[in-house]
């Protein structure tokens, strides 16, 4: 019984969010186009479940570039209303439409002069009749089995409102980068904001050596900075090379006495190295691409500023 029960909601919420697409018309472009224009906040208010739901559709404008915020219908006529200006437009949800607490605030948004959507399966109710524009999320259907419970009408109601935000991320062009700037705590953030000279190793963290540097005076550098290599530069600070622990390793094999050398003859040319004003996350695709653990961190001149680790690109959160 209990599969079939499960069965029959996931078929009734699925038939709801069909209905929607049917429902598509110039109401909703007309939606689009007054949020899209809208010079204060869309303010979304609602009561209960669909409260909930409101709550969640005024978070996702307000992260995809739309300033939107929730005030409860309840508190609305107990001094809340005080938030809502003439700019702003007000997405009311309410699926009978003919709910109490959203009802009585109606003459008082019109009174203020701020505009109406009204997201509602009541297209005569009384929130439709005084509303600028309608939203049908009418459902047939809840699938509570007591008849009770909002289920399909507030999955209806939360499916129009990502189809609003959706479209507003087109209208107003807003980017990937954009995104980040609202989510700078979260895994994407750090990859489309933090830059590696934000996360580098610098001053005595690092090891640049002169290539004249006696192998064994290098590895003392190495150890020093605790790092696991030396950036080579020449007499003008430029990137020359890298030496590494792997590179110290192959050479002893060829040469017990490789230590005595001067640490140009055995170091890496021309090697790998980022820009430090690029983005940590193209190093870690370098780093990860070329299975190394560190690359040398130039200016836009080659000039080395610093040295960048892997191990500092986890510490950042970066994967």
């Amino acid at each position: 019984m209990s599969l079939k029960r499960a069965k029959e909601v996931i078929a009734i919420e699925a038939q709801a969010i069909k209905a929607l697409g049917s429902r598509i018309d110039e109401s909703f472009v007309s939606a689009v186009d007054l949020i899209s224009q809208c010079k204060g906040r869309v303010i979304v208010s609602g009561m209960g479940k669909t409260g909930i739901i409101g709550r969640k559709i005024a978070a996702t404008l307000s992260s995809t570039g739309t300033p939107a915020m929730f005030l409860h219908s309840a508190e609305a006529v107990h001094g809340d209303l005080g938030q809502v200006t003439r700019q702003d437009i007000l997405l009311l949800l309410s699926q009978s439409g003919e709910t109490e607490e959203t009802v009585r605030i109606l003459p008082l948004i019109k009174r203020i002069g701020s505009k109406i959507i009204a997201m509602t399966g009541g297209i005569d109710s009384k929130l439709a009749r005084h509303s600028d524009i309608i939203l049908n999320t009418k459902v047939k259907n809840e699938g509570c089995p007591l008849g009770l419970a909002p289920m399909a009408s507030t999955t209806a109601a939360l499916v129009m409102g990502d189809a609003l935000a959706a479209c507003l991320i087109d209208r107003k062009n807003f980017k990937k980068e954009d995104f980040a700037f609202y989510h700078p705590g979260g895994s994407l953030g750090r990859r489309l904001l933090l830059k590696v000279e934000d996360v580098m190793r610098t001053s005595s963290r690092f090891a640049p050596v002169t290539g004249g540097k006696k192998v064994k005076d290098v590895l003392l550098a190495i150890t020093k900075a605790r790092c696991g290599s030396a950036c080579i530069v020449d007499n003008t600070g430029k990137l020359s090379g890298i030496f590494t622990d792997g590179d110290l390793r192959r050479h002893l094999e060829a040469d017990p006495l490789v230590l005595n050398k001067e640490v140009k003859a055995v170091m890496t040319v021309n090697p790998l190295c980022i820009r430090k004003d690029k983005l940590a996350a193209e190093a870690f695709d370098i780093l990860k691409e070329k299975n190394i653990d560190e690359l040398p961190v130039v200016d836009h001149k080659g000039t080395l500023v610093g040295l960048l680790d892997v191990q500092d690109l986890l510490k950042a959160g970066l994967v």
